[in-house]
């Protein structure tokens, strides 16, 4: 008798996989047919793509389950084939959505116009993609509709039935406005009786009044009469330490993050969220940015703070910044992780109402392991087209004069060894209230994209569709905008084109070819920043090397250092136009170089010092130039144009000389700080 093979649980899957493919293919072939096709053939198709789907979800789910462990013997490059057979069966998911949205479409015309649902005034304006998914939501509705009034006198008879098994009492822990008819409004600290838990996520309950509608299970835990006092009175941080509690109403843990405070103060400003929420301005799980208080609270979480040299344990030597004799600059250091992020788009952001005017979209990124940032905090500014306003868009690569505040192109660098490190997304917007003139920042969402899987390897460089979760990133089970999950019942298809509706960021992972290996080597070990001004960052890098280990007298003085450049050059990191300057007077002086001088790295070098003191000097002191605000349209428009008219002068006159001595060219009085670069005081402290 021949001896039973062994089974190799992920070849089997892979084998189910392709069975899988061939009844999709198949399925493919017949609704290209669909013109001939009569109505209860199509809804053949249909009925069969949901079982497929189903099929395809199992596997899946049983794919998600293997472990290496569960081989028979060794499979080679195991975790990789795994993601390969992931990525295959999301292809053949996303080809039956696209089969499922076009036989909907075909069905539509065969029934009546279902009732018109709310939407946006610029949803008309939507893509098609976006038009198609409604519609097919809307014909799904309609034909269940017919079966809800027969249903109705049967839900009543058991509605107390069920009362006695799940009704239970619940406290609020946050502000919930009603989104829409059929929702239960109700305040932080009101006690709620559950009648019925939704497996949606979405349960029926009763206030005090004896008003009834469903509310989102995220916004209330079970409410415990011994804690009640100290649940209802805990004040502001309990909306964002709710996951701390347990069930049975154990007291809040204290968080220990050194940065906690801007998350209290974000908190502190819940107040005025609460006011836009309920005026339903914005979304429920809109929250004061995050990202944008640690920013606000001093240069800790800059890019200024993360460029300069950061001293050894030991505070006698510079750990990141060490002399390469043999090339005669900086040695490159390479660090666990070093990549280029680009940022796509974002997709299906809710719109903020009309009580607010919006001053800039944007995300934020950062390194981040889960309970701490580890690096600066870099923003990208969003572009978006009236005819889609939900769709944000980014600059892929920067040339020329566009400012380098849109490029989407992001290097991303830190040696940290922190199994959980990651990115942090925040999408922002900055507004300001039309009836009270009162600015603010609102985080639209946020994403954690993981670096390294269980076993610690590198997720693979390729395009990532991210979908963003409501509320801080210190809380959990938030979504952006909860009346769209309401709407996730009915068929498996019916929910898949919700998930299509859900606010997204797409990003992609790019490894690096050798050239960019050895330009993002001479950076900071940790530090994210646009790709289209990482010339003149080296450049900054390759001077303080030569001033603070070539040139020093000696390595034990700590003496103020008479350089303009280190002094002021981190300064620009905080005013993007004034890099922009820069790199555009700079690109103009490059091009004038010959092949020679360009790679002659002294002379580079000494020109770019040339170039900085005729662009940058001049205008940072100059009384025409505005002070820098964020978002605030008039100052960035005066600001470029001050900057627009003297580099359109110094290209006339050959240089900043005449400018400097004019009687029209006033400047702000001179300070010491501007000629001398102190590293005992900018440098970074070692933190181990």
């Amino acid at each position: 008798m021949l001896a039973r093979r062994q089974r190799y649980p992920l070849q089997a899957l892979q084998r189910r996989s392709q069975e899988l493919k061939l009844q999709v293919d198949s399925l493919l072939s017949e609704s290209r047919l669909k013109g001939a096709l009569d109505a209860s053939k199509r809804r053949d198709i249909y009925q069969r793509c949901v079982q497929l789907k189903q099929a395809i979800d199992e596997n899946k789910n049983a794919l998600q389950k293997l472990n290496k462990a569960d081989e028979p013997a060794p499979v080679g490059n195991y975790n990789q084939k795994k993601e390969e057979e992931h990525n295959f069966l999301d292809k053949l998911t996303h080809q039956l959505q696209e089969l499922a949205v076009s036989i909907s479409r075909e069905n539509i015309t065969e029934i009546k116009t279902p009732p018109e649902r709310e939407e946006d005034d610029d949803s008309a304006d939507e893509d098609e993609e976006a038009e198609e998914e409604e519609d097919d939501d809307e014909e799904e509705e309609s034909e269940e509709s017919g079966g809800e009034e027969e249903e109705t006198e049967e839900e009543e008879k058991q509605e107390n039935e069920s009362h006695s098994q799940t009704s239970k009492e619940y406290i609020a822990v946050g502000d919930f406005a009603a989104q829409q008819a059929g929702d239960l409004t109700f305040k932080k600290g009101e006690i709620l009786l559950i009648i019925e838990k939704k497996p949606d996520g979405w349960w029926i309950a009763k206030n005090a009044k004896g008003n009834k509608g469903l509310i989102p299970r995220t916004y209330v835990e079970p409410y415990t009469k011994e804690g009640s006092q100290d649940s209802s009175e805990e004040g502001s941080e309990e909306d964002v330490e709710v996951e701390d509690r347990t069930a049975e109403g154990e007291e809040v843990k204290q968080r220990t993050d050194s940065h906690w405070s801007a998350v209290r103060k974000a908190i502190s400003e819940i107040n005025t969220v609460d006011v836009l929420t309920t005026m339903g301005a914005i979304p429920a799980g809109f929250r004061p940015s995050t990202l944008f208080q640690l920013l606000e609270e001093g240069n800790q979480f800059r890019a200024s703070y993360f460029l300069q040299p950061e001293l050894t344990p030991s505070q006698l030597a510079f750990r990141d910044l060490m002399w390469d004799a043999k090339t005669g600059t900086i040695r490159s250091r390479p660090s666990r992780v070093s990549f280029i992020l680009t940022l796509w788009s974002c997709k299906m952001i809710p719109l903020p109402g009309m009580s607010i005017q919006v001053l800039s979209r944007h995300v934020r990124l950062c390194l981040f392991d889960g309970n701490k940032v580890l690096s600066n905090i870099h923003t990208v500014r969003a572009t978006w087209q009236p005819k889609k306003p939900k769709t944000w868009n980014f600059s892929p690569q920067v040339t020329g004069i566009l400012p380098c505040l849109l490029d989407g192109d992001c290097f991303i660098r830190s040696n940290s060894s922190s199994p959980d490190l990651g990115i942090l997304f925040e999408l922002g917007i900055s507004y300001i209230r039309n009836s009270t003139g009162e600015r603010g920042e609102l985080s639209c969402g946020w994403v954690f994209l993981k670096l390294f899987d269980a076993s610690g390897i590198p997720i693979p460089a390729k395009t990532y569709e991210l979908f963003l979760n409501g509320g801080t990133p210190y809380e959990k089970g938030v979504e952006v905008d909860p009346s769209i999950s309401r709407r996730a019942h009915g068929s498996v298809f019916h929910q898949m084109m919700t998930m299509r509706r859900q606010p997204q960021l797409l990003v992609k992972l790019r490894s690096l070819n050798r050239r960019s290996r050895d330009l993002l080597s001479l950076l900071p070990e940790t530090l994210i920043g646009s790709m289209c001004s990482i010339h003149l960052l080296i450049f900054y890098r390759q001077i303080l090397g030569d001033v603070l280990l070539k040139d020093r007298m000696t390595m034990q003085s700590a003496d103020l250092i008479s350089n303009p450049v280190l002094a002021t050059f981190p300064k620009l990191l905080e005013q993007p136009d004034m890099m922009d300057a820069l790199r555009s007077s700079w690109a103009e002086k490059e091009s004038t170089l010959k092949r020679s001088e360009k790679r002659d790295k002294e002379f580079l070098k000494a020109t770019f010092l040339l170039v900085y003191h005729d662009c940058v000097i001049p205008l940072l002191h100059s009384t025409l130039l505005p002070p820098f605000r964020w978002a605030e349209e008039e100052t960035e428009a005066a600001r470029w144009k001050v900057i627009a008219d003297f580099l359109k002068q110094n290209h006339e006159n050959e240089g900043a000389l005449q400018a400097l001595l004019s009687p029209d060219g006033v400047h702000e009085p001179f300070d010491i700080s501007e000629q001398t670069y102190d590293f005992l005081g900018e440098i970074r402290k070692n933190a181990a």
